[in-house]
């Protein structure tokens, strides 16, 4: 935890109370004494830092701040991705490294090898994405959390939504292990803009998916002859991705 998250209902009094989960590791992993000072934020707001005015060491842990919150949060890379719904334990994982990486707005869709029992999963069902997305700021000193779309029906995503917001994204893709072109033949000429990366399920795209997305504009890419599980891929597009804008950014 590198940074406290606090909620803005929190922060409408001075100083703060933390308890739980923060404050124990405020105690025992920070080993902190009054009159430190450690890094704090308010979630999707700014950030800056807390001093401790007041510890208690024994269970229940409470720690008591006063907060200073001066400093804008990190910007989002201009990185979103369509993922088809993976299995709950490996989505959980997904949604902490996305928001660590700083992806923006994640949409989760249907998608024909997508089993049906993945949709009535509690952290579906109950909607219990936020603690994984905030664990994944704390780890990056990040505030602003990253947008979850569901779409239950493919069809309706990509004949519906997807085309009302395909213009914001200058490259438009998805991985597909049979393409014969890599992520780099898309990014030869120096010019910048957002970019969205469809992410299959375990089992890849079916041929009518790979020509839906198509008849939308986006064009298929290959990590190379090896199979990665779904988690592993999405890390290894962001970093390529995040390369080649990197690229195109020093060219302008």
């Amino acid at each position: 935890m590198n940074i406290i998250l606090l909620e803005a209902v929190e922060c409408q009094e001075d100083p703060v109370v933390l308890i739980g989960r923060r404050a124990e590791h405020i105690v025992k992993i920070l080993k902190c004494e009054k009159g430190d000072w450690i890094r704090a934020g308010i979630i999707n707001g700014r950030m800056g830092m807390a001093e401790i005015i007041d510890v208690r060491r024994k269970y229940p842990f409470q720690v008591v701040v006063n907060t200073h919150f001066d400093t804008s949060p990190p910007a989002k890379n201009p990185i979103d991705f369509v993922l088809a719904l993976p299995r709950p334990i490996m989505l959980r994982r997904i949604l902490s490294q996305a928001a660590s990486l700083g992806v923006g707005t994640l949409h989760i869709v249907n998608a024909n090898r997508v089993e049906k029992s993945f949709w009535e999963s509690s952290i579906i069902e109950e909607g219990l994405f936020r603690e994984h997305l905030l664990q994944g700021l704390e780890q990056a000193q990040d505030t602003v959390v990253p947008e979850i779309v569901l779409h239950r029906r493919f069809k309706v995503f990509i004949e519906d939504f997807l085309p009302c917001i395909i213009s914001r994204y200058r490259y438009r893709l998805f991985a597909h292990p049979r393409s014969s072109r890599g992520l780099g033949t898309f990014f030869t000429a120096a010019e910048g803009g957002r970019v969205l990366a469809a992410v299959g399920p375990e089992g890849g795209w079916v041929d009518y998916e790979i020509q839906k997305f198509e008849e939308h504009g986006l064009h298929g890419f290959s990590l190379g002859p090896r199979i990665m599980k779904v988690d592993t891929a999405v890390i290894n597009i962001h970093g390529r991705l995040m390369a080649e804008v990197e690229r195109l950014h020093e060219n302008l």
